[in-house]
């Protein structure tokens, strides 16, 4: 599997541990042919921890795929260093005249803030309308998935009472499963955890959305617009064996009032006895699915023809047209 990050990004050595094949840049210079150009919009607080496991949810792909990282500059990030930022990180400047086969838009730790409160929202609201004239696909996750929804289709974010957080059995929503489905078994695991979900009715509103999956404990887990450039994913199918640990730990270190146990996530739902993982298998098929079906085969090879490509003359994909 040939990613191409920095040589000497910090998650190079824990991907090289876990025997991922990273590409060295120099090498990767020397092969003729045009690599999937793949854009991290990273809003997460801990930088490095996302980058590792959207790196390893994308190493399973055949094709090179040549990764950059993007972070909002209207907002001081406090939980990476500056100097990490400065060295593998770009801005939307620099990135604005170029386009992008895919992009990836990260969850953020800011849920129950109205988007309009959020300090980069003017800065991603930018970049989001910008990634349909310069991305051809684009995979929203969690926070992400519900501004996206909210920016693109005019779908609320509903706050709930309790956070949803642990790991739920989830199943397609559609007898016939969509090709960023393929290969998945009749029911599967996601990792989640959040505080909002979107509702069914504000969704099915919408003719040009399709709601692919779902978990009858959590809500959706994956919708879609009906031309496989817009993604929205509720979960956290990349999360590590043990993020949902820790954020468990962390919270009841702060004496948080509203923290559980995370459902079905621990061995016997026993913290001691550890995390139980069953949803990496998924996780690398969905992420390998995209980058297969939505982004490696309808992307132009010229890929500056992004630009012209506009989703009215576009010809649905036909597992997304109807139910099946």
């Amino acid at each position: 599997m040939p990613i191409r990050i920095a040589d000497n990004l910090p998650a190079r050595h824990i991907l090289e541990q876990e025997r991922i094949f990273v590409m060295e840049e120099n090498r990767a210079l020397s092969q003729d042919i045009r690599p999937i150009k793949i854009l991290i919009l990273n809003l997460m607080p801990d930088k490095s921890t996302t980058e590792t496991q959207l790196l390893r949810a994308l190493s399973n792909s055949p094709i090179q795929v040549d990764i950059e990282l993007l972070f909002t500059k209207t907002h001081q990030s406090t939980h990476t260093p500056a100097e990490h930022l400065i060295k593998f990180y770009k801005t939307f400047p620099d990135i604005r005249e170029e386009y992008f086969d895919g992009m990836i838009i990260t969850g953020a730790p800011i849920e129950k803030l109205d988007f309009e409160q959020v300090d980069y929202w003017p800065e991603l609201v930018e970049i989001m309308e910008w990634s349909k004239t310069h991305v051809y696909s684009t995979l929203h996750l969690c926070w992400g998935a519900f501004a996206g929804l909210y920016y693109h289709y005019g779908i609320p974010k509903i706050v709930l009472d309790k956070k949803v957080f642990g790991v739920f059995e989830h199943s397609m929503t559609w007898s016939r499963p969509v090709k960023l489905f393929r290969g998945f078994d009749d029911v599967f695991y996601v990792p989640h955890s959040r505080y909002t979900e979107v509702r069914r009715e504000d969704v099915e509103k919408r003719k040009d959305l399709r709601i692919l999956s779902e978990s009858e404990e959590c809500g959706i887990y994956a919708i879609s617009d009906l031309h496989g450039r817009q993604f929205f994913i509720t979960g956290h199918s990349e999360y590590d064996r043990d993020t949902l640990d820790k954020e468990y730990r962390r919270d009841m270190a702060a004496g948080l009032g509203d923290v559980d146990v995370p459902k079905n996530y621990y061995i016997d739902d026993d913290p001691s006895k550890g995390p139980l993982l069953r949803w990496r298998s998924s996780a690398t098929l969905m992420y390998t699915n995209w980058l297969n079906y939505y982004v490696y085969q309808e992307t132009p090879f010229d890929i500056n023809l992004i630009k012209s490509i506009r989703n009215e003359d576009l010809v649905p994909n036909r597992d997304l047209e109807k139910n099946g």
